[in-house]
């Protein structure tokens, strides 16, 4: 696993020992950055279940202007922090210790232009993230995107309020799956 393009190009991710997380593949995380490209630079991100932080470091190689990293599991934070200086890229990088629905449930503390939701698979995880999301747009920039990692199977209808679906991808065992806010 490593950072594909930006500053950081061809750096290597350190992985979160045990298999308590499933990291993004390098082909899917190229797709969805080929997707957002336009989105990236000077944006603001939050990685939920955030995992290595692979995705949220990519983005701050290509130009993003900040990530917030949250994840509840202590290796993967630390996994984050090393990541972060192994690339780097550590200047705007928030990293939080904290289950993804109680950091959701306090006040806003900023807004995102770019959410990512790669929860562990099979719990439901993701739809209670999306839903706690599209309660709560405090936490949404105008015209913001979110973006579910999942695996196909898992894929539902949602009801949502104020976020809306517009696009689908799938790469072999991994859906991801964009939203948006618009404003």
């Amino acid at each position: 696993m490593r950072v594909i393009a930006g500053k950081a190009k061809g750096r290597s991710l350190k992985m979160v020992p045990g298999t308590g997380t499933r990291p993004i593949m390098d082909r899917v995380k190229e797709a969805l950055f080929n997707i957002l490209w336009a989105e990236v630079p000077g944006s603001a991100w939050l990685d939920l279940f955030a995992g290595t932080g692979a995705v949220g470091i990519e983005a701050l190689s290509r130009g993003a202007a900040s990530v917030v990293f949250v994840d509840s599991a202590g290796l993967a934070i630390r996994t984050i922090q090393e990541n972060l200086a192994r690339t780097g890229l550590a200047e705007g990088a928030q990293v939080i210790q904290a289950d993804a629905f109680s950091y959701l449930s306090r006040p806003a503390a900023q807004q995102f232009d770019v959410v990512y939701i790669a929860p562990p698979q099979y719990q439901g995880l993701w739809q209670k993230a999306l839903l706690k999301l599209d309660e709560r747009p405090d936490w949404l920039n105008p015209e913001a995107i979110v973006v579910v990692q999942i695996d196909p199977r898992e894929q539902e209808a949602v009801t949502l309020r104020t976020l809306e679906a517009y696009d689908e991808r799938r790469y072999g065992q991994t859906l991801l799956w964009f939203f948006e806010h618009p404003g």
